[in-house]
């Protein structure tokens, strides 16, 4: 027979398995019956896009872990992870079934599979969602650093909400698993963009100095403009990276990058030329 510690941790990682894996299932459940009623159109709307957004990729990816390593260390976030993935295939064939037509027509992943092979995507699939804390933390500190660098060295303010959104649920044809990792890519890709865009704002602030490596600044480029456009060459001195954070922040209200749009009139011309015309 299993020591009473063994059993009664057993029992606590099937407890925490069914309830997280019950409550997800059953909030997916009600997020499809939101959309469907014109009453809850604005909840709908609000959970699309960020902060409400935020609440549901939390209660979704991190929360049943969290919950489960508070409830039982190890053991608990295993029981949430394997929750997690119970109701994402339960969902998936739920969905799935629900759209017949959809699943028996022209499919991403059946034109992936036809490449590589069902068993080398799913396992690729699956490897990619072990960066989804990651973004979570990335997401976490946009919403909760960026907005000290906007009051301490005035960084610009951003609709949070325009860069952080879901949308491709409503293209018709996306179901079950086509459907669940569009929108997980939607999420990362505005989650990753706004990084991006703030790091611009870091970067041209502090260090605008060009990378000695031509190859790496060649890679860098399409992200940071100003790379190309301001940044002092690696070879200059400090004279030129000073005189340039005077030209580009000087008077200013706003310490955007020097490409950002909070620079150009209505024109499209650059501030600074239209004030010297």
């Amino acid at each position: 027979m299993l020591p009473a510690a063994t059993l009664h941790g057993m029992n606590t990682f099937l407890l925490i398995l069914v309830i997280s894996y019950l409550a997800l299932l059953i909030s997916a459940g009600l997020l499809h019956l939101i959309a469907r009623l014109r009453l809850f159109r604005v909840v709908a709307e609000m959970l699309c896009c960020a902060p409400g957004l935020d609440l549901a990729i939390t209660w979704f990816t991190v929360a049943p872990i969290i919950v489960g390593g508070i409830i039982d260390g190890w053991r608990g976030i295993a029981a949430g992870i394997a929750a997690e993935f119970l109701a994402l295939v339960s969902w998936t064939i739920l969905h799935e079934l629900a759209h017949p037509a959809a699943r028996r027509g022209p499919r991403i992943y059946k034109f992936i599979n036809s490449q590589v092979g069902w068993f080398r995507n799913y396992t690729a699939l699956l490897v990619t969602t072990l960066v989804v804390p990651i973004f979570w933390f990335a997401r976490v500190a946009e919403l909760t650093l960026y907005p000290l660098l906007v009051v301490l060295v005035r960084f610009p303010k951003y609709k949070q909400r325009e860069w952080v959104n879901v949308s491709r649920q409503k293209f018709r044809g996306l179901v079950g698993h086509d459907l669940i990792w569009c929108l997980y890519c939607d999420w990362m890709t505005g989650v990753w963009s706004f990084a991006t865009e703030i790091l611009r704002n870091v970067e041209s602030f502090w260090c605008p100095i060009r990378f000695s490596s031509e190859a790496k600044c060649e890679n860098c480029r399409h992200d940071f403009p100003d790379l190309n456009n301001g940044w002092i060459a690696a070879d200059q001195t400090m004279s030129e990276v000073v005189a340039v954070l005077e030209e580009k922040y000087s008077g200013r209200d706003s310490n955007a990058w020097f490409g950002h749009p909070a620079r150009l009139t209505l024109k499209g011309q650059p501030l600074e030329e239209e004030a010297g015309a």
